[in-house]
């Protein structure tokens, strides 16, 4: 496990001293801030260059010690650190200029700030006698990125712009991560100084909590002990907080039944008994039905989103809720909390354990949800005279590679087929854009994880509609030589608003169906990498091995049936137990 250690003040006004012993004497605040990313161990960066970052990127060339990957687009620079983060535990770094630059950011920083990814951003920004003057590549970014970020600073002076850095990469990395942004004028990079920064801190003033409140945990341990239907639903602070192995040995002593949101998946092992998969819109028909009838419901990291809920008040109706988060703010935001734990979830979870009575009584509710995983299993025809299915592509891939791959994706309807088809057993293999929703995060997001994880698989589940949005990644895995595979399930469309348009606007398929889409198997090539077009369900198996063997970037162009679509599925705000199997179904819901 990393460490993400708080250092008290007196203990590291020495280290900063050591610190800055040890560091090459600094000359400017370029130096400065690179001298802060060291200091921070941090060993790569992801970004594109510009005018007035320029002064950083000179530092960079004498620093051995960090790496920088050079992306096609900042979006990408900003999707691969956010993976990075993910998979590491610690901080990805982005890098780019003012102004459009900058801006081309917005999106990676929004989708990280969402998903309380741990990342940080670096941007040039034009000299502080130039800015509000419109000058050329000006723009506001501090204000355009505050809504959109943990923390975010205007450095001013080249004297205090390292420590500036490495209080950015602490406040990304401790408490409820997220991601932070550093500007960087022209004037103050190319300033003088010769002040080295000490070890990364957080300011004085933030103290995330660390253990809930010893009465209300106890309480909330007597409420799980009497109850006859408890379920725990496992949210992605449990990933973030890196209290997986404290999940499962509680739900496993205590034989209570597991629940993920998607951004948790991995975060408890889906082969596990207890398992009931991914509840929500899209998620399996037995969680839903879990979340529905049970009466003790324990929330650790979620933040009980619409997409997991559906109607307020048809989620858990007969239930008490005990909710453990380390963010105050999230606190009976959307779903009243009848027993709130805030503090770090690992810690949180011991503390339940050691005031737990007793284990439930409930062998009837386990059987009960056995029942269900029985009557509701995931499942899709596949006649061999219809096209190719996504679900057999993604179960194919599956069993054909090591338990600890990576899933990355992009967003629509095979975002979802690779949620729901690929078992997830261990933590931090499953990459995707949640709360934002960011079609195109699926390649650049794999550019980082395998970067984060070179001994581990990676593989990109992607759509058509997503690959043409940062398809032109490639280019940078075929140059850094990573050896990842990515799938483009390719239906033609923009799958999962087509299939809204059809479910809820009588069919009318405005603007999302891809008549002229590139054969994305020549364009792989076109980049340098191997391309495979798949058709079939005969060719899968040796197209996956083709794929896998091949020691390099392969885009597998695998062309499905563009009739197939995602279930179970529950409309939006509806009723999460009254969920649709097939279009019949769904239509008998509106």
């Amino acid at each position: 496990m990393s460490e993400r250690a708080s250092v008290p003040t007196e203990e590291a006004d020495a280290a900063d001293e050591d610190s800055a012993d040890e560091q090459a004497a600094v000359e400017s605040g370029a130096e400065a801030v690179v001298a802060g990313l060291e200091a921070a161990g941090v060993e790569l960066i992801f970004g594109v260059t510009g005018g007035a970052i320029m002064p950083v990127y000179d530092a960079l060339y004498e620093h051995d010690s960090i790496t920088h990957v050079t992306m096609a687009h900042e979006q990408g620079a900003a999707h691969a650190a956010d993976a990075y983060g993910i998979v590491s535990g610690e901080p990805g770094v982005c890098m780019a200029t003012s102004g459009p630059g900058a801006t081309n950011l917005v999106t990676g920083l929004a989708d990280a700030n969402m998903d309380s990814d741990p990342m940080v951003a670096l941007t040039g920004q034009v000299p502080t006698d130039f800015v509000g003057n419109d000058a050329f590549q000006e723009t506001d970014t501090i204000g355009v990125t505050q809504p959109i970020t943990k923390h975010n600073s205007f450095a001013d002076d080249a004297d205090l712009v390292g420590d500036e850095v490495g209080t950015a990469w602490a406040l990304a990395n401790e408490g409820r991560q997220g991601p932070t942004l550093v500007d960087l004028p022209k004037d103050v990079t190319q300033g003088e100084t010769d002040r080295a920064p000490g070890s990364p801190r957080t300011p004085d003033t933030y103290q995330p909590p660390e253990r809930a409140d010893e009465t209300v945990v106890q309480d909330a341990a007597d409420a799980i002990a009497a109850a006859e239907r408890p379920v725990i639903l496992s949210g992605g602070g449990v990933i973030k907080g890196e209290a997986w192995d404290e999940l499962s040995a509680f739900a496993t002593e205590y034989g209570v039944p597991v629940i993920t949101t998607m951004p948790a998946l991995g975060s408890f092992p889906e082969d596990h008994d207890l398992a009931l998969g991914m509840a929500g819109m899209h998620g399996t028909g037995y969680a839903n039905l879990a979340i529905s009838n049970t009466d003790l419901l324990v929330g650790i990291g979620t933040r009980f989103d619409d997409r997991l809920t559906g109607g307020i008040e048809t989620f858990a109706p007969d239930a008490e809720l005990v909710h453990v988060d380390v963010d105050p703010a999230e606190i009976s935001k959307n779903i009243y909390a009848d027993y709130p734990l805030i503090g770090d979830a690992a810690k949180v979870i011991r503390q339940l354990d050691q005031a737990m009575p007793g284990a439930p009584e409930a062998a009837a509710w386990r059987e009960t949800c056995q029942r269900w995983k029985r009557e509701y299993p995931l499942d899709y025809e596949m006649p061999e005279d219809e096209p190719l299915k996504p679900e057999y592509v993604v179960e194919s891939f599956d069993e054909a590679t090591p338990a600890d791959t990576i899933v990355t994706t992009g967003v629509g309807q095979h975002q979802m087929w690779a949620a729901l088809y690929w078992e997830y057993t261990e933590p931090r293999t499953w990459i995707s854009s949640h709360g934002l929703g960011t079609m195109g995060y699926g390649v650049p997001s794999a550019i980082g994880a395998k970067m984060a994880a070179p001994d581990q698989e990676v593989v990109c589940f992607d759509g058509d509609g997503s690959f043409l949005m940062t398809g032109q990644e490639i280019s940078v895995a075929v140059r850094e030589n990573l050896d990842i595979t990515v799938v483009i399930l390719n239906n033609e469309a923009v799958g999962m608003v087509r299939q809204w348009q059809d479910g809820f606007y009588e069919g009318r398929r405005m603007a999302s169906e891809y008549p002229w889409i590139p054969e994305f198997d020549k364009l792989a090539e076109a980049y340098g990498a191997r391309g495979f077009r798949l058709e079939d369900q005969s060719e899968v198996e040796e197209t996956i091995q083709a794929a896998r063997e091949y020691d390099g970037p392969s885009v597998v162009d695998a062309i499905i049936d563009p009739g197939e679509n995602v279930y179970p599925m529950v409309p939006s705000g509806g009723d999460n137990a009254r969920f649709a199997l097939n279009e019949a179904q769904l239509e008998g819901l509106e």
